[in-house]
């Protein structure tokens, strides 16, 4: 009897021992698991499959780290020991994207659940934090894509004596559009990012060459820009588990002074995406139509809706699509883009375009 009780003694000192020597930690605001690991030595494959195996009844959707809970940290693990060893770009483009903490299931718009708020620097400070409204688009994850960036400006408007330059507008919208589809439950990833310049209220907005593809530098090489882009967007789409994906490419044209543009549309046309990306393209168009009929009677619209080879459209792997938001240079077109407000109605109206393609594929 006493032999018996000291050897459930001692198995229970062995499991409180085991216990303590597990390392474990607690990850840091906005942290996600390749982030966490790195920061503890544990890069690679091998150490991220041990560290899920390890804590998978603590983690959110979507294998994500939620805050204030702590995780136990694998054994290391060397990570050339595994044939599922990523490569070093797609490492370097999942751990720079920090959006495993947003992926959270969003509360159910049919039940009466408290809305959760969350926090993206990316944002700004003025509008960092965001709140999970409803349920409209979980299960959807959408690869956003400002045109241009870092040493290429894009087109360049001349007002009131301000140089405007087309990537700093297409980035706030960009911002703009992602919040709103985060407020709506969606996964976002956003692939143009400027570590300083957050959603931004001004009416010009000062140029910078900042701008980064998920933290690696925006090559000099038109085309290689393209490619780093499309790779990035790819690499994601491969890793995403939702069955639902689209990518939006956004762009302000520049013509001639005289020519007003209302917002058009470009669709994939390759065989394998070109059913769902012409039906998403006609479904903004029609949104973008209704919301003008709504808020400007009589006004009409005349955006388009075609396809063009553009190399981002026939490289980007989910369905995805092409916008045009204005021409920069005419006059009527300056209104949509240098007021905030119609910027944020832009983004709106893409949100909901967004939603109605998404109510049309379930």
């Amino acid at each position: 009897m006493m032999k018996r009780k000291y050897s459930v003694i001692l198995i229970l000192l062995f499991a409180i021992l085991s216990s303590f020597a597990q390392d474990k930690d607690t990850p840091q605001s906005g942290e996600g698991i390749y982030a966490f690991l790195r920061r503890h030595n544990r890069e690679g494959a091998a150490n991220y499959d041990e560290f899920i195996k390890l804590n998978k009844s603590k983690l959110g959707k979507n294998n994500s780290l939620l805050n204030g809970v702590t995780y136990l940290l694998p054994t290391l693990v060397d990570p050339t020991e595994t044939n599922k060893q990523l490569s070093k770009q797609e490492l370097e483009i999942l751990e720079s994207l920090d959006y495993e903490q947003l992926t959270k299931k969003s509360p159910d718009p049919q039940t009466k659940t408290k809305q959760q708020t969350y926090r993206l620097p990316l944002f700004g400070k003025k509008y960092e934090e965001y709140t999970v409204k409803d349920n409209l688009l979980s299960g959807a994850c959408f690869f956003l894509v400002s045109g241009h960036g870092g040493p290429d400006s894009g087109a360049i408007a001349k007002v009131d004596g301000h140089s405007l330059h087309e990537d700093e507008y297409a980035y706030d919208i960009v911002l703009r559009l992602a919040r709103s589809l985060l407020e709506h439950g969606a996964t976002v990833h956003i692939i143009i990012q400027d570590p300083k310049d957050g959603i931004r209220d001004d009416k010009y907005l000062n140029n910078s060459k900042k701008e980064t593809c998920m933290g690696e530098p925006l090559p000099l090489n038109q085309l290689e820009r393209l490619k780093q882009r499309c790779k990035a967007v790819n690499t994601l789409s491969r890793k995403a588990k939702e069955k639902y994906q689209r990518a939006i490419f956004i762009h302000l044209d520049s013509r001639s002074k005289k020519q007003q543009l209302d917002v058009f549309f470009y669709y994939q046309s390759e065989a394998a995406n070109k059913k769902k990306s012409k039906l998403l393209a006609e479904t903004m168009a029609k949104t973008f139509e209704e919301q003008y009929n709504k808020h400007q009677p009589g006004r009409g619209f005349s955006g388009t809706v075609s396809t063009r080879p553009l190399y981002v459209m026939k490289k980007a792997s989910p369905v995805a699509i092409f916008v045009e938001l204005a021409n920069m240079q005419n006059v009527n077109d300056q209104r949509r883009y240098l007021s905030d407000n119609n910027r944020q109605a832009l983004a709106n109206w893409l949100s909901m375009g967004f939603i109605k393609d998404y109510q049309q594929s379930q």
